[in-house]
């Protein structure tokens, strides 16, 4: 039996070793932001939220001495419960999912990539003006840029003919649109919500992590999903957030990324995703959190004038890179071009989000990914711009060596990458990685410039893969929101579908050749330097080797490698 004394006096000094940890993990997560501040290359949407290193150094120390001020108001008891509405088989998306797939097997979805910036905004753009019941709409972000803009206006445009809107946003970044938020919010028909709120809700990114780090533990578990529903019968998923950057408007960078218009039974599984998610304790009403109307009408009035220039629909390629029109235009027409084939969900529950003492739920998506993978016969290509593999990486490498399954796999390089911490972590793996067999390739921006732009998009713009993608002994594709990293395991939910379809396999392998060719390093052992890496590129018609990582200078790899050895690999 064990001793009620004993119990009582260690338990002050349990609690102080817990309060202990969470610091020290607060302070590796300080040292990530501070790392932020300090490097030059970044993501535009981090270098315009983030605040000055002595600003965020004062705040954190601030924070982390006092044990953390800044708290959420009261949560709302009256946050009504919503599911997706089921009266939808009337609507003109309705008629056309049916006539789409008129000739195929009832039980099969219908699939259409949408590789193409132009096209992927084209294709959520068209689904909101037609939608006539519901839109259901889930993101990581949604920026204040001209995408995030237009794309906010459409769905208060919808509100307006009578549609019900649910929107369902992150709340890490959701600060620089609160205002667009907010506006969207006030409209009838609309309602929005943010998922797991940092306690401090003013300032930017930077400054709110600073001082809610008495909370790390809880805000470092984000909603990483990015889920598009029109009336219950097309949904978008994939890689894409709502900005400029992932619809190839962006200077003087864009990401490379992919997403799959879907219809037919998947479809009812994603709307699932989304009522669980919804109605889920981590998804708080806008209007708690989000600043009052008084402010929201005079921001609205000026953002209907910045608007101005944006009434003109944005320019789409008459053809996507696979052959295909946009979206818009077969719509109309009443019937979708799309491969019809079988499908699984992969979903995270957002309880994967919560704490208060629970151990992290099971990470169902990206454990679905991995078990696709060692369920290969004799290839897997995988595309992921986040890549941490971690021991279970390396025993799945060494799992598909032993079975002789060709592994091929592209992440970015340290030039193209816009997280270099998490690519200094997926470094220290890149050597076993090939001598395991893997065939690995970094995708650089400097080889990658586009001659082939889209409408709208700059021809010189650099290329940051931003896809996440599997191709499964070419004829299965995986594709949605997990990277191959401890984030998407332990920390993120995540979304995605494995589509059982040769077809789409064949189009998904063929775009990623093509950026292979013309735009990577192939990474293989030193000719003369055992147990180093060498860098190949095909360059002007000619292999150039190069011995040393590419575009990573001294100065960076010093404080890399420094600021890495005080960040756990969890953080990564």
């Amino acid at each position: 039996m064990s001793d009620p004394s004993f119990a009582q006096s260690v338990a002050p000094s349990v609690a102080f070793l817990v309060r202990l940890h969470e610091r020290l993990q607060a302070l590796q997560a300080l040292l990530v932001l501070l790392h932020w501040q300090m490097r030059a290359p970044m993501a535009r949407e981090l270098r315009r939220l983030r605040p000055g290193p002595a600003s965020l150094l004062g705040h954190a120390l601030a924070a982390l001495l006092s044990g953390g001020c800044a708290s959420l108001p009261p949560p709302d008891a009256a946050r009504a419960r919503s599911t997706a509405l089921e009266e939808v088989a009337h609507t003109r998306l309705a008629q056309v999912a049916r006539a789409s797939a008129a000739e195929s097997d009832p039980a099969l979805s219908g699939f259409r990539l949408l590789a193409d910036g132009d096209q992927a905004l084209d294709a959520r753009i068209a689904l909101a003006r037609r939608a006539q019941v519901s839109l259901d709409i889930q993101y990581y972000l949604v920026a204040a840029d001209g995408t995030g803009r237009r794309f906010l206006r459409e769905l208060g445009e919808a509100a307006a003919r009578g549609v019900r809107v649910r929107l369902l946003v992150d709340d890490l970044y959701a600060h620089e649109s609160r205002l667009l938020l907010a506006g969207l919010a006030a409209q009838a028909n609309v309602e929005v919500r943010l998922f797991n709120p940092l306690p401090q809700r003013g300032g930017k990114v930077g400054t709110r992590v600073a001082l809610s780090l008495h909370e790390f533990e809880r805000i470092n578990r984000r909603m990483h999903n990015k889920l598009f529903i029109a009336d219950g019968t097309f949904a978008v998923i994939g890689g894409r957030n709502i900005a400029d950057d992932y619809f190839e408007r962006g200077e003087p960078s864009n990401f490379i990324d992919m997403d799959v218009l879907c219809s037919g039974p998947v479809v009812d599984g994603f709307e699932t995703v989304f009522d669980r998610f919804w109605n889920s304790e981590q998804a708080w009403p806008a209007r708690v959190l989000l600043p009052e109307a008084d402010g929201v009408q005079a921001h609205a009035q000026a953002d209907a004038q910045a608007l101005h220039g944006l009434r003109g629909d944005p320019p789409v390629a008459p053809l996507d890179r696979f052959g295909y029109r946009p979206v818009a235009a077969e719509l109309d027409e009443g019937r979708l071009t799309q491969h019809f084939a079988p499908a699984r969900l992969y979903a995270d529950a957002p309880e994967k989000a919560a704490t208060e003492g629970r151990p992290v739920a099971e990470a169902f998506a990206l454990e679905g990914a991995l078990q696709a993978m060692r369920e290969a016969r004799f290839q897997v290509l995988v595309a992921t711009p986040y890549l941490v593999p971690g021991e279970r990486g390396l025993a799945l490498m060494r799992r598909a060596r032993d079975k002789g399954l060709r592994v091929i796999v592209m992440t970015n390089a340290q030039a193209a990458t816009d997280e270099p911490l998490v690519h200094w972590g997926y470094a220290r793996y890149r050597a076993e990685m090939v001598r395991l067999g893997v065939e690995l390739h970094e995708l650089s921006p400097a080889l990658g410039r586009r001659a082939d732009a889209a409408p709208g998009e700059s021809a010189s713009s650099l290329g940051r893969l931003h896809a996440k993608l599997a191709v499964i002994d070419g004829r299965r594709l995986l594709i949605g929101s997990m990277n191959m990293d401890r984030r998407s395991m332990r920390a993120n939910t995540e979304l995605g579908v494995l589509i059982d379809s040769p077809a789409l396999a064949v189009e998904v392998t063929q775009t990623l050749q093509r950026d292979r060719d013309v735009g990577s390093y192939r990474l293989r052992p030193a000719a003369h330097r055992p147990g180093s890496l060498e860098w190949v590129a095909h360059e002007a018609g000619r292999e150039v080797v190069h011995p040393r990582e590419p575009g990573l200078g001294w100065a960076e790899r010093l404080r890399l490698g420094l600021v890495s050895l005080f960040v756990a690999e969890e953080l990564l």
